[in-house]
């Protein structure tokens, strides 16, 4: 039996529990494996094989690292809290050791969350063309680049053309990615037990432009547009997305990804309780 441990390595008491973790683990027999830091090696990759459950041990942004690391192979996830907002994890930062004896023992509630599969396409110049394809469990998001220009682009959904915009960008979101980038947008927070996906413009320079769902087998296109060229940036699950040659992204390509991440955490009306005390303020008791 192995654990993987993805640990915020800018928390001291995130690294301090991971090693109480460590020891504990170890004297009960399970195999445990570290996530390099990756701001210090950023080329390095990580790989989960093997791993039975894997441990988050930071905020939603380590989560997401995770998450990144496991993609589409359905290992479950355990995230416990030690950074600002945790509306992702499932379990606080005190009790660390019972909260994995209880996920190894097969104790916690399972959340299934879709993922997306991201393709972009890369214009190289010379007629030149380059793919390449990301997985994501939040969104992807097209935007505006350093120059800060407006970028013009066109949104189709299964082959159906949804309009031309001009704007700051486009987020595509899961329902899990819809209280992160997608919210700030002005996107809807949508259940995880919806498998669509979220699209919402980022400051469309119209007043009609709304976000809309799509169903679970659609697949969304961006394009940004030749008539007028600008400078853009295209980001997945918070990480800019580049190509090794150079190219300009020319167009994104997103669809359900072929596999679910599946979040740890005790309680089934968690996602609930998480968007009453993140985003109504403190919980009240009914009267």
């Amino acid at each position: 039996m192995k654990v993987l441990l993805v640990p915020n390595y800018s928390r001291a008491d995130a690294i301090q529990a991971a090693a109480t973790l460590e020891v504990w683990l170890s004297h009960e027999g399970v195999e445990v494996v570290w996530a390099h830091d990756k701001k210090r090696e950023p080329n390095r990759t990580c790989d989960p094989t093997g791993a039975v459950l894997v441990v988050s041990l930071g905020g939603d942004g380590t989560l997401l690292r995770a998450a990144s690391i496991v993609g589409y192979r359905e290992i479950p996830i355990l995230g416990l809290s030690f950074g600002h907002l945790g509306f992702l994890t499932g379990a606080g930062s005190e009790n660390v050791v019972e909260s994995v004896s209880r996920a190894l023992a097969g104790e916690l509630h399972q959340s299934r969350r879709a993922t997306l599969d991201v393709g972009v396409t890369f214009d190289c110049g010379g007629g030149l063309l380059r793919d390449t394809h990301h997985f994501a469990l939040n969104e992807l998001a097209l935007t505006r680049g350093g120059l800060g220009d407006m970028i013009e682009f066109d949104v189709d959904v299964s082959g159906n053309h949804i309009d031309r915009l001009r704007g700051d960008g486009f987020v595509v979101s899961t329902a899990t990615g819809s209280t992160g980038y997608a919210l700030s947008s002005g996107g809807p927070i949508v259940t995880p037990e919806f498998n669509g996906m979220v699209c919402v413009p980022i400051a469309p320079h119209t007043i009609l432009a709304r976000a809309f769902l799509t169903s679970s087998s659609d697949v969304v296109e961006v394009s940004l547009s030749d008539d007028r060229p600008a400078e853009s940036s295209v980001f997945v699950d918070g990480q800019l997305v580049t190509c090794p040659e150079g190219g300009s992204a020319a167009k994104c390509t997103v669809r359900r990804g072929p596999g679910d991440v599946i979040l740890l955490d005790s309680d089934a009306g968690g996602f609930y309780d998480s968007v009453s005390r993140v985003f109504y303020g403190q919980m009240r008791k009914k009267q």
